[in-house]
């Protein structure tokens, strides 16, 4: 006996299968989606269908662009500087750097960080481009922006290894505890950060 439609089943099941979302929370998006004009998942499922044919990555950055360019607008812009380089792990980390407004450098997108547990070596990721550009592009900085793990720190120290003498600064990004934390929460690679970069009063 089927307590639900199919339809109804196969989109829980559907979105089930997105990252976070659980069973419950599969069921409460489907039934507001039932519940709703018709025309709201029209549109979502078309926004769906165009998605794969209207991204593309850009060459140089490895940064999501439209299917339509070839390079980032985030590399093209005359008011960005080439010879600075912010090294992010996944697209969406540039997204988060650029909210800030204070960053007028380009980003190199590393698509992913190593991770031997899961299968992911520094051959998988865009490095040796990255080594190229900073050849190409007489590039003076670059800044390791990767995230403060285990994997994070692995990676920045392969890409150091990589870029070898070359004449490029290479700096991190600050690490430190957040405000209201308390220290016997923080984790071991968050308080050797916070110590490293301990400033004067």
């Amino acid at each position: 006996m089927q307590i639900l439609p199919p339809a109804l089943t196969d989109v829980i099941e559907a979105l089930g299968k997105l990252p976070g979302v659980g069973a419950r929370t599969a069921e409460r998006y489907a039934y507001y989606l039932v519940k709703n004009d018709a025309g709201k998942a029209r549109h979502i499922a078309d926004s769906l269908a165009d998605l794969h044919q209207g991204i593309g990555f850009c060459k140089k950055t490895f940064a999501l662009i439209s299917a339509d360019q070839e390079l980032s607008d985030l590399y093209t812009d005359p008011k960005r500087d080439k010879t600075v380089i912010a090294v992010v792990a996944e697209p969406f980390d540039i997204v988060a750097l650029e909210k800030t407004n204070s960053y007028s450098g380009t980003y190199h997108v590393l698509g992913g960080l190593v991770s031997p547990i899961d299968g992911i070596g520094p051959e998988q990721l865009h490095i040796s481009e990255l080594i190229q550009r900073i050849d190409d592009d007489k590039v003076t900085e670059i800044i390791l922006a990767t995230n403060a793990s285990v994997e994070g720190e692995s990676t920045a120290l392969y890409i150091q290894q990589q870029i070898g003498d070359r004449p490029v600064k290479v700096t991190r990004l600050a690490r430190g505890l957040p405000i209201g934390v308390d220290l016997e929460y923080a984790d071991q690679i968050t308080l050797s950060r916070a110590l490293e970069g301990r400033q004067a009063l």
